[in-house]
Formats: C-alpha cells, sequence, structure tokens
C-alpha cells in the first residue's frame, strides 16, 4: 500500500469522526509532536555533551570560528 493511499483512508477516517473527537485528536498529534521535539532536542544536548566531554568541539570568536571553517 502506498503511503498516498494509507494517508487518505486516515483522512477519511478522520472525517467520519464528530468534530469533538477531530478537535480531540488535533489535541493529541500536537502533543505527541511535541513530546517527539522535545526528545529529539534531549538526545541531540547529550550528543553534544559528549561530543564537547571528548573534546571535538571548537571553540572561538566568530573571526576564529570562520578562519576554522575556511581551512
Amino acid at each position: 500500500m502506498t503511503s498516498v493511499s494509507r494517508l487518505d483512508q486516515v483522512l477519511e477516517s478522520i472525517e467520519n469522526l464528530s468534530i469533538d473527537e477531530q478537535e480531540t485528536l488535533i489535541d493529541l498529534i500536537r502533543h505527541r509532536l511535541a513530546e517527539r521535539r522535545r526528545s529529539e532536542i534531549a538526545a541531540n544536548i547529550a550528543q553534544a555533551q559528549v561530543e564537547y566531554q571528548a573534546g571535538k568541539v571548537f571553540r572561538g570568536n566568530v573571526t576564529q570560528i570562520m578562519d576554522e571553517l575556511r581551512k
């Protein structure tokens, strides 16, 4: 089954819900997306901390950073 046909099926199912149910679904999806973003941010922070502790992070002012990027 293609992703378009799956999406069409989902949309059709949503259209069969009441307005209140659709609003509840929207709230649930927004909450889950926010949680997913928080998890991704937390994972990125954890990875950045590991790289920082391993000395893989370049520190400097803007000029130094630009010079490093030009190398």
